[in-house]
């Protein structure tokens, strides 16, 4: 559910790990209550961090110290396997004033996805945040179980992602079926009996431990997308231990762990799809694809057939319309910010299906790069581990016909997106699953929500349905379309209402609408 497809992992070497079940007492310890020390998890609570400088370069230089914790693998059985957990650091310093702040405490993170690497979380973050807030708060991000620098997942050569069309006919649908089911099958073979324990109420229970190693009594949170979930669920497990908790771009946490989460999907990519057409057809003599709305949404409609005909020869590779099309289509229709970009893409992979010269564009092949060799890429390690996350989740329909049907009744209101958003994913023939349900979210625990009110990845439907379960939570709707609003949003009412909450935990008196960016 992030907004950034192709992901980058982040390499990190760490001057302490904590390894095995044994562990040295630390401070935090004094963080516990008693309920806690009972619950056979206290030597993972009392482990050591020793925090060290972050292996890859860039994060670094921002100021990001790295370490580990370790957890275990299933928490009913505590003495059992563990997991290594990856964890970051941007430490409470001084504002720009140079005067010294009081912290308030820690600011744990998640990206979204599930599967984002979310090391890379507090530089991100802090460059958004005001300087008071950077001031008052230990930023803390995590590569989530499975995930990154933590113990991974790598199922092997499993498709780079789930997003993929099944086409115009049956023969397209079954071999959405086929790549589904052999997905499946290579997680099932290489981890049979461990999947079911990557579920989020397992990532809350990591959060945690982080809290309780890093000798917080509670713990603030800033999540995105996925993220809101995460947090959200960590809220519903463990509120007593919540400080300050910002939701941005939030999905329903009733449609969670179901279809009709991804279905959703279909109608919002199709509106932001419409907004740039729109745009496009104002800029007729630019980019060509047509001079008006209808006109560019024949264009994009007929690339898509084209692609699906005969794949468009892009430099080495060949984007065809059933995987790489839709992907990018999906990736880009995302943030307005992106129209310009994607009128440039789909105008140069017109020229190359009529066979005119051009330089390949840069986006096109680093899409192409990453599904041809998912494993050289790293990707199969990340869709791995976003996988075992959604289909521990979920309980989603086993019979094929159950999406035929689904596909069939997308395609007149959903000609691009219908064929890819109600199609079969792997989950669909997941034998792992969680033996736990997905919390049920419905809580007073105060939180400050944020949602865009065109959101291709979490729906404003979707987060009116966040906002309904969090009874505590205040709305701030941001009119744009885009996705995780603080960090691809910057300068609106969102941004003083986070400082405010998180500095003063001052919530707005009421939902509030930010002004429309000029």
């Amino acid at each position: 559910m992030r907004k950034r497809t192709v992901l980058t992992a982040l390499a990190l070497s760490f001057s302490t790990v904590a390894t095995g079940t044994g562990f040295a007492a630390s401070s935090g310890a004094s963080a516990k209550g008693a309920s806690e020390q009972r619950d056979g998890l206290e030597r993972f609570r009392q482990q050591k961090v020793g925090w060290g400088e972050c292996r890859d370069k860039q994060l670094a230089r921002s100021g990001t110290e790295c370490a580990r914790v370790v957890v275990p693998l299933d928490y009913s059985d505590p003495g059992g396997r563990t997991l290594e957990i990856a964890i970051s650091r941007i430490k409470a310093k001084a504002g720009k004033d140079g005067k010294a702040r009081a912290r308030r405490g820690i600011l744990q993170t998640n990206p979204g996805g599930p599967g984002g690497p979310g090391l890379s979380m507090p530089a991100e973050l802090r460059e958004r945040l005001s300087p008071e807030v950077a001031a008052a708060y230990d930023i803390i991000g995590m590569d989530h179980r499975g995930v990154g620098e933590s113990t991974p997942l790598d199922c092997g050569r499993v498709r780079a992602t789930w997003i993929r069309s099944s086409g115009s006919d049956r023969a397209g649908f079954e071999e959405s079926v086929r790549l589904a089911r052999q997905d499946a099958r290579k997680c099932a073979e290489k981890y049979s009996g461990s999947l079911r324990h990557y579920s989020t109420r397992n990532i809350a229970r990591d959060v945690d431990i982080v809290r309780a190693v890093l000798g917080e009594r509670r713990t603030s949170w800033f999540g995105q997308s996925y993220g809101t979930v995460l947090g959200a669920t960590y809220a519903q497990m463990f509120p007593g231990r919540v400080d300050r908790l910002v939701l941005d771009s939030a999905p329903d946490p009733a449609k969670y762990g179901t279809m009709r989460i991804i279905q959703d999907l279909g109608p919002a990519n199709e509106k932001a799809l419409d907004e740039f057409a729109a745009w496009a057809a104002r800029r007729h003599e630019q980019y060509r694809l047509g001079a008006t709305p209808a006109a560019v949404r024949g264009t994009v409609e007929g690339l898509v057939r084209r692609a699906m005909a005969e794949p468009v020869k892009v430099g080495p590779y060949r984007l065809d319309g059933y995987a790489a099309l839709p992907l990018l289509l999906f990736d880009l229709v995302v943030d307005a910010h992106n129209d310009e970009r994607l009128a440039e893409i789909v105008r140069y992979l017109l020229d190359a299906a009529d066979g005119k010269p051009g330089r390949p564009h840069p986006y096109v092949l680093d899409i192409l790069k990453t599904l041809s060799d998912p494993v050289g890429s790293g990707r199969s390690s990340g869709i791995s581990g976003q996988l075992a996350v959604l289909c521990a989740d979920s309980a989603l329909p086993r019979d094929p016909e159950w999406y035929w049907k689904a596909i069939e009744r997308s395609r007149a209101g959903q000609p691009v997106f219908g064929p890819v958003l109600n199609g079969p994913l792997p989950c669909a023939f997941w034998k792992d699953r969680s033996r736990e349900k997905p919390t049920e979210i419905n809580n007073k625990v105060p939180a400050l929500q944020l949602q865009a009110t065109v959101d291709t990845r979490t729906p404003y439907e979707e987060g009116i349905g966040m906002h309904r379960a969090m009874r505590g939570s205040v709305l701030v709707t941001v009119p744009a379309r885009t996705h995780a609003v603080v960090v691809s949003r910057p300068g609106t009412c969102a941004d003083k209402a986070v400082d405010d909450y998180l500095l003063r935990g001052a919530l707005p008196a009421r939902d509030i609408t930010c002004r429309p960016a000029a």
